[in-house]
């Protein structure tokens, strides 16, 4: 009962997998360059949260969709809104080890 209230509140749960293998989203670590280098979801692309904006354009030539992630979730929810609002398919995967979980 409670998951149907939050799926019609907030869409269905994420699959990331089904992002990344069958859609072919482009996995984002929006960490720092040596949190990045510390661990990441195996594949993804690393561009820190603050140089973002910058390479809105870069990514839009991709026509694919994003799946930010990052330590906790919390920036790559920033990144995801920042994506949305340029006019990218982008959702918050978490953690990157969250994402990892769900590729694997």
């Amino acid at each position: 009962m409670f998951r149907k209230l939050l799926e019609r509140l907030f869409g269905p749960p994420l699959d990331i997998r089904d992002l990344v293998k069958n859609r072919k989203a482009i996995i984002l670590d929006v960490r720092t360059v040596p949190e990045f280098r510390a661990g990441h979801a195996k594949g993804s692309k690393n561009i820190p949260l603050h140089e973002l904006r910058s390479k809105i354009g870069e990514l839009k030539k991709q026509k694919r969709p994003i799946v930010a992630c990052c330590r906790s979730g919390n920036r790559s929810g920033t990144a995801a809104q920042i994506l949305r609002a340029s006019g990218i398919e982008a959702y918050n995967g978490g953690s990157w080890q969250n994402v990892q979980r769900n590729i694997s």
